[in-house]
């Protein structure tokens, strides 16, 4: 326990690195990876996203902080910190969302001008023992800031930017805040945000609240008794199992059949729904005292009766099984998880996983949308085409375990907003992270190291999905940190960080995502 104790908490340096890593990584000085992405929405309409290049700094044992801030809660002691360390006056910071545990305490803050967030101007510290451990933000200049009274309505935007984006402002109430840009000027911005459910897009839009247009989007979709695919198994063909009990009552107080007011005898929950087609069409237990025992046949469609009720059955077992293991290490209430019920423990709550199987919306992929704390996320599992039958992405364990995963990381990094991870680079950082929590989760103990091959069942190739096996040879696998320079596409940048010894391994089941370039 103590070697997983210590491998989560390499976990909450690394998604507190995520979002402040820029000039104290050894990136070249010209890459845009870290600050910029370009996104291409809607109609074909082009977004370049940015994050204002970071600072980053860890301080070993920790420094002491100053006498005058230790007698403070976590949000006194973040502002003040904050505020001393940047020499800023306080009112240009505020306190976002921190949780203490384990005797460390993490927060995130914002810059403010005139009381108005800047949503991409950020900091967070961790502090040890009234000692700060670590400290990163991405303040900016604000000398050339736009007037923080809007000139243009809000209710003009919307029609235009649900045009572009394709879908409608969903139930949200929009806000009004700042928005820092690449050419060094702070942008004033309604933002709110757009759906589009037979899609599958979710973003939150950033509209120049003076001449209307779109600067900047958010994007909250990441492009994955019961008879069930065991959690630490990889694929179907490895053989369903009936579990009994699985659930972790320090994890999930009410067990799994609760959705924190009444109990239920079908795939829903507390911390997940899982469904097809609609949030009500779920799979009733096969027997009384919540059996679920479905056997999915491989021989037959994956849209056959049996196989669509097995289905659900092992997503609501998997993403429970999921909120239950990764809560052990600290992703709680507290620090943005999921549940609907967050039993008084911190965090917003009404926000438990939805997982779509069999999704009609699309083929061959699975993804995962992750909003701010307090909405549900959404995964949504899709039917894979190059085999008759089709094979079901949510029988390959490794597909949903990734997709959840992208709910982990872009809670936690941030402070639960969702907000990070959008540039180049930290989708990379991103998919890698996915990539090898699926991966952690199918070794059994330290001893059990071996090379590792996302989505090899759903294309019916032993060479998966990936440009080469996860693996700690570097015969297997010659990826080195500086291939990231030659690529462009957040799924290749993963492969090569996760594929980086410091990141594998797994004798010591210790992982590191600070990796040094070679």
């Amino acid at each position: 326990m103590a070697t997983f104790n210590k491998f989560f908490s390499s976990v909450f340096l690394a998604v507190l690195y995520a979002s402040s890593y820029g000039n104290a990584a050894p990136w070249p000085t010209n890459a845009k990876h870290g600050t910029h992405r370009v996104r291409t929405l809607g109609k074909g309409v082009q977004v370049e996203a940015f994050h204002p290049p970071s600072s980053y700094k860890t301080y070993g044992a920790g420094v002491d902080l100053a006498s005058s801030f230790t007698s403070s809660g976590i949000e006194d002691k973040t502002v003040s910190y904050i505020s001393s360390e940047l020499q800023v006056d306080s009112a240009k910071v505020t306190f976002k969302s921190g949780y203490t545990q384990n005797g460390q305490s993490f927060a995130y803050a914002k810059q403010v001008h005139n009381g108005i967030p800047v949503s991409n101007a950020v900091a967070n510290v961790a502090f040890k023992d009234n000692k700060v451990i670590a400290f990163g933000h991405s303040f900016v200049d604000t000398s050339k800031i736009a007037p923080s009274t809007p000139s243009v309505d809000v209710n003009a935007v919307i029609p235009k930017t649900e045009e572009v984006l394709e879908g409608k402002k969903n139930e949200i109430e929009p806000t009004l805040e700042y928005h820092a840009l690449a050419d060094g000027s702070v942008a004033l911005a309604h933002v709110f945000q757009v759906q589009n459910d037979e899609a599958g897009t979710w973003y939150k839009a950033f509209v120049d609240a003076h001449t209307g247009d779109l600067i900047s989007v958010t994007d909250y979709v990441a492009d994955a008794s019961y008879k069930v695919l065991p959690v630490n198994k990889e694929l179907i063909t490895d053989g369903l199992e009936l579990v009994t009990d699985p659930q972790n009552t320090a994890s999930s107080p009410s067990g799994w059949h609760s959705d924190g007011k009444s109990n239920t005898t079908d795939t829903s929950g507390n911390n997940v729904v899982a469904y097809k087609g609609s949030v009500s069409s779920t799979t009733k237990q096969s027997a009384d005292n919540l059996v679920f025992d479905y056997t999915y046949d491989t021989t037959k469609a994956p849209d056959v009766a049996n196989n669509v009720n097995a289905a659900r059955t092992n997503a609501f077992y998997l993403v429970n099984s999921y909120h239950d293991t990764l809560y052990q290490y600290g992703f709680t209430e507290a620090s943005f998880n999921f549940q609907n019920d967050n039993f008084g423990k911190g965090g917003a709550g009404n926000d438990r996983i939805r997982i779509s199987v069999q999704d009609a919306s699309g083929t061959d992929n699975a993804d995962f949308a992750t909003p701010p704390d307090g909405q549900s996320g959404q995964c949504r599992m899709f039917i894979w085409t190059a085999t008759n039958p089709k094979r079901d992405g949510v029988l390959e364990n490794d597909i949903p375990l990734h997709e959840v995963t992208h709910g982990l990381t872009n809670r936690m990094t941030g402070g639960g907003t969702g907000e990070c991870l959008q540039s180049l680079e930290a989708g990379g950082m991103g998919e890698g992270w996915s990539d090898i929590v699926a991966d952690w989760f199918s070794h059994s103990d330290s001893a059990d190291v071996t090379d590792f091959i996302m989505g090899q069942y759903v294309t019916n190739d032993p060479a998966g999905i990936r440009s080469h096996p996860y693996s700690t040879s570097a015969s297997t696998n010659p990826l080195r940190y500086s291939d990231i320079a030659k690529l462009d596409e957040v799924h290749n940048i993963g492969e090569v960080r996760t594929v980086h010894p410091e990141m594998v391994l797994f004798k010591s089941l210790t992982f590191f995502f600070l990796p040094n370039p070679l």
